[in-house]
């Protein structure tokens, strides 16, 4: 499973990176909010750091003003994937963009149906956002597997990009059911790292190899 950091900070963008682990990276109009940055400026530079799709995301709702907006997103750099909200405006631009060779993330994915069509379109990406789904208690790991099984069932080339996660449990259902990427805010790819055992072990590792440093002086 690709993993993306969600975020629109550089900082926080580069120490994901440093990892080794991060494939991608998804914004959206409130990260950049958050971080400070206009779309047209951050969006280059995030791309210069992480070598895989950058999810740029438009703000327009009509079709006219979303394909205007996405082409020129396109254009900021080749690792560009515009970020569309799925509406019908938005699945009209998506098949647009898939004629023209723009990759696309349909993103607010709430139900099978509207991620059957957004494959149907032509979608590069199709995010749910399980944490959403699980706040109004859903099962949000039941639509990612529903939309791995259909799109495994007629062979549609659309990727299940799981978002609004919001725990380790979340990225390991993900994997589970074979999600195909996820997208997770830094302080979860923190917590994929930790586990009470490991530091206990390898605090009693050090402590044992310092008492054997002493005897053998």
């Amino acid at each position: 499973m690709q993993i993306f950091i969600d975020s629109a900070d550089l900082a926080e963008i580069k120490e994901a990176v440093a990892l080794g682990v991060v494939d991608g990276c998804t914004t959206n109009p409130s990260l950049l909010a958050k971080a400070g940055r206009k779309i047209e400026t951050v969006i280059p530079e995030i791309c210069e750091i992480v070598d895989g799709p950058v999810s740029a995301e438009v703000t327009a709702t009509d079709y006219e003003g979303i394909v205007k907006e996405g082409r020129v997103l396109a254009k900021l750099h080749k690792n560009v994937v515009v970020k569309i909200p799925l509406i019908e405006a938005g699945i009209r631009a998506v098949k647009t963009f898939s004629q023209e060779g723009i990759k696309t993330n349909v993103t607010l994915c709430f139900s099978a149906t509207q991620g059957l069509l957004a494959a149907k379109a032509g979608a590069t990406y199709i995010s749910p956002f399980i944490g959403r789904i699980d706040d109004v208690a859903g099962e949000g790991i039941q639509l990612i597997e529903q939309l791995v099984t259909i799109y495994a069932n007629y062979g549609f080339k659309t990727n299940v990009l799981a978002a609004s996660i919001r725990h380790p449990v979340h990225v390991v259902q993900c994997a589970t059911v074979g999600s195909h990427c996820a997208t997770l805010p830094l302080s979860v790819i923190r917590q994929l790292l930790k586990h009470p055992l490991t530091d206990i072990g390898l605090e009693k590792f050090l402590a044992d190899n310092k008492k054997a440093s002493e005897k053998a002086k």
